[in-house]
């Protein structure tokens, strides 16, 4: 039976999205797992694979053009199928729920239940889509996971996916794990030789009530920055052994280790340290993060943004070096995924051009 595709909301802020490129065209067969469009969102330019199998019947919205969030991408069903009645259905089906959406955008949201803030260890949050932002091109939890240029280049390299361990996000392989692999040359039955893969470790965190004292403070300090002239303070480090380490890293393992990368580690290691500088700020109560997660600020010609080095503090710094340049070669090139700016814990920007 055919089915709708519909465009998936991938971010916070994103209420339409523009297909940049389709790589399937109408009457082309499509497996689970086929990269099928490039959809350009507010924030970076995405692939989409298919999570059905069937043929193209019908192709929503043409190259260079925008929809909504559930517009109607395309249709996949079996070849020769009438599709044209579901296309109907669906027209049926805005124009009716049109009025709808006014009258309940009219009606006040019924008041929030209060909830007594308790300080109280969080259980690892996942993202999770709901049913209507959910898009047949998003690939199943339950099969291998790993980027569509990593199973290309795999493809085209003849390497086995299930024979390397990931280093991206929950352990999803990526091209820099493609590009590190050299066959018969592995360790612990799939690791490439030399190369450090994070220990599997969960995203968590306590939250603590703020009390009158410190929403007090934390209200004058607002006002404080906003009114008050500030000046501020500096201080010079010795970097000389920073520079040592440096120089003998690159020369050992013939990578190019920025100083940045070791002010991320650095940072990564502080704030291991100091756990409850690894905090945010909700207003109510404090939440404090077990887990550390590096925000690395990227400019590019439209603006700043800050993909996330996830568990930094059990990186090295070679895995840390590959993964900021990876991060801003495709934060320039718009490839950027949600999962690589989300969550950060702490953020860094590297201002060494102007000697800071």
């Amino acid at each position: 039976m055919a089915e709708v595709v519909r465009m998936p909301k991938m971010s916070d802020t994103m209420t339409e999205g523009v297909v940049s490129k389709w790589h399937k065209k109408i009457g082309d067969n499509i497996k689970s797992g086929d990269l099928v469009a490039d959809i350009e969102t507010d924030k970076a330019t995405m692939e989409f694979e298919s999570y059905q199998e069937g043929v193209l019947l019908y192709i929503g919205i043409e190259e260079g053009k925008a929809a909504p969030v559930d517009g109607i991408l395309a249709v996949i069903g079996k070849a020769g199928e009438d599709y044209k009645p579901l296309l109907e259905e669906e027209k049926k089906k805005v124009s009716s729920s049109e009025p709808t959406a006014r009258k309940e955008e009219k009606k006040p949201e019924p008041p929030k239940p209060s909830v007594a803030p308790i300080a109280a260890a969080a259980t690892p949050s996942t993202a999770t889509a709901s049913p209507a932002s959910r898009s047949s091109f998003q690939p199943s939890d339950d099969k291998l996971k790993a980027s569509p240029l990593a199973k290309r280049l795999a493809n085209e390299k003849g390497i086995d996916l299930a024979k390397i361990m990931g280093s991206g996000d929950s352990g999803r392989i990526v091209k820099r794990d493609i590009d590190w692999f050299k066959p018969g040359n592995v360790v612990n039955g799939g690791t490439p030789a030399g190369l450090f893969v994070a220990p599997v470790m969960e995203e968590s965190f306590d939250e603590i009530a703020v009390s009158q004292m410190r929403k007090t403070i934390a209200k004058r300090l607002v006002e404080s920055k906003s009114t008050s002239p500030h000046f501020y303070l500096t201080i010079e480090m010795d970097m000389d052994a920073a520079v040592a380490a440096r120089e003998s890293i690159n020369a050992v393992t013939g990578t190019k280790v920025s100083y940045n990368d070791l002010i991320i580690k650095a940072a990564a290691a502080a704030l291991r340290q100091h756990p409850k500088v690894n905090s945010s700020w909700l207003g109510d109560k404090i939440r404090i993060n077990h887990h550390i997660h590096i925000g690395v600020a990227v400019a590019v010609e439209d603006g700043l943004l800050v993909p996330v080095i996830r568990f930094a503090d059990s990186k090295t710094l070679r895995h840390i070096n590959a993964e900021v340049k990876e991060y801003a070669q495709k934060a320039k090139d718009k490839k950027l995924q949600p999962t690589d700016w989300e969550g950060s814990t702490f953020t860094i920007s590297n201002l060494g051009m102007y000697g800071i």
